[in-house]
């Protein structure tokens, strides 16, 4: 069983940042391809990034498998901290939505579907306001 825990959202102003955090349980966080999803009012969650267990493969909404020099979202895990967060930059309001963490324990490739993921946070809410 893996317990995740998010934390960093809040309320900003659009063009402002905010950086997520998600802690994980157990000894073996290396071995989970983890996410972040999204799910704003009214709407179905979405995918938004995913890193790879070692960290060295990102994949984010609007790209395939690409560093993120150009987004304004950042992937990145910590394993020996057993943390992954996003960075947030350049927030519109089209971003307000409660964020979740997601582990996949099973599988190699960053999968994009929420049903990929067996284990969810309980999610932080993001609010930017215009």
């Amino acid at each position: 069983q893996v317990q995740l825990v998010e934390s960093g959202g809040g309320l900003v102003q659009a063009g402002g940042s905010l950086r997520l955090s998600c802690a994980a349980s157990g000894r073996t966080f290396s071995s989970y391809v983890m996410a972040w999803f999204r799910q704003a009012p009214g709407k179905e969650r979405e995918f938004v990034a995913g890193i790879s267990r070692g960290g060295g493969v990102t994949r984010y909404a609007d790209s395939r498998f690409t560093i993120s020099r150009d987004s304004r979202f950042t992937i990145s895990r910590d394993n020996a901290k057993n943390t992954v967060d996003l960075q947030m930059n350049s927030l519109k309001p089209q971003d307000t939505a409660v964020y979740y963490c997601a582990a996949d324990p099973t599988k190699v490739r960053v999968g994009v579907m929420g049903s990929e993921y067996d284990f969810w946070g309980q999610g932080t809410q993001v609010t930017v306001s215009s």
